[in-house]
């Protein structure tokens, strides 16, 4: 039987105890409203700052709850494989160093070369394979079958448990949102969002953001069906899908208001414009959701919006050029006039 979109989320219970086990790891992370982007998008804006977890990506929590079980249900396994773009990577080789479960992670040749490092320093055996995400999700589909590895899927109900927490974390800090935007690459992130939302009854709308150069997601979600769609993104590897994840397309077509595609200039503006207000670093998915609100600035204008900076894991080189780059989106950020306040009410300010 077909399972519902509901279905296939956590509930609040589930997320209550995927709580106790991410927080047994790791302390929340904190949820933020800065001046200068609240200046920017002429709204109040909450920032959930996933990039100041562990492993400097969201994906952490997942990997700590979906470990966590399979200890648990399976002693003595030989060992896990998954395949990732490195954030997803970081989360399994962390969370299976805690056990002692050897962790083989398969990437695309050419990938990142900081989240590659950070993998193999977390014990990680890395293996480089394929074009995209997808050739190597399908080879670790095979190495997991030669090698008798338990695969790890990028989309899984306990993976979005733990991811969920953070959600929660954000919602229950700020129930009043009329907005979040989230980042959607194999979709745990989106699904969390949702999962939260609707385990605390709130009415908080949901936006999907994809990249305009990966766009399964969104003709999906538009067509109501399954495609496929070539990846050519430059900077937002971690939303670089190809093929949609089954399960979590039926809760994006079910829970989610609207997809917004954003171009590469618009997520590098986005990255420039979070260091140059909050002084952080964003990596290239994890500024989609900003690159999305800048794009839709006249609809949000006034609203109270969360945003996920959802993971800050970008290689120096990369983000320097980013930082060098012209952007009249970021500048502006500075342009506003000053408002200065008469001396008596400074005095009392």
């Amino acid at each position: 039987m077909t399972q519902t979109a509901r279905e296939l989320l956590p509930s609040l219970t589930d997320i209550e105890q995927a709580a106790k086990v991410v927080y047994g790891g790791m302390a929340p992370t904190p949820q933020l409203s800065w001046p200068l982007l609240n200046q920017a998008l002429d709204a109040e804006v909450w920032v959930k700052h996933e990039n100041h977890a562990p492993t400097g990506a969201f994906k952490v929590r997942g990997g700590m709850v979906y470990m966590d079980k399979l200890a648990r249900e399976q002693p003595g396994l030989a060992g896990v494989i998954s395949a990732t773009r490195g954030n997803h990577g970081q989360s399994v080789g962390l969370a299976a160093a805690r056990f002692g479960i050897p962790a083989t992670i398969v990437v695309p040749e050419g990938n990142s070369r900081e989240k590659n490092a950070a993998m193999r320093a977390l014990g990680v055996s890395l293996v480089e394979h394929g074009s995209e995400f997808q050739e190597s999700r399908e080879h670790a589909l095979h190495l997991s079958q030669e090698r008798r590895l338990h695969m790890i899927p990028s989309y899984h109900r306990d993976l979005v448990a733990g991811v969920s927490t953070y959600w929660m974390e954000l919602f229950k800090a700020q129930p009043a949102l009329d907005v979040v935007l989230v980042p959607v690459g194999q979709g745990s992130g989106m699904c969390g969002a949702v999962a939260a939302r609707n385990a605390l009854g709130l009415k908080t709308r949901v936006i999907g953001v994809v990249s305009a150069h990966a766009l399964a997601y969104k003709l999906s979600f538009e067509e109501g069906r399954k495609i496929e769609s070539p990846v050519s993104t430059q900077i937002a590897d971690g939303v670089a899908c190809r093929v949609p994840d089954e399960q979590s397309l039926a809760v994006l077509r079910a829970e989610v208001d609207e997809v917004i595609a954003v171009t590469d200039d618009e997520v590098m503006d986005a990255m420039k414009m979070y260091f140059i207000a909050t002084h952080n670093v964003a990596e290239g998915a994890g500024a989609c959701a900003l690159a999305a609100a800048l794009q839709m600035r006249a609809q949000l204008r006034g609203r109270r919006i969360g945003l996920t900076l959802s993971g800050g894991n970008v290689d120096h080189d990369v983000f320097a050029r980013v930082l060098m780059r012209d952007s009249a989106v970021a500048a502006g950020a500075l342009q506003a006039p000053v408002q200065v306040l008469p001396l008596q009410q400074r005095r009392t300010a």
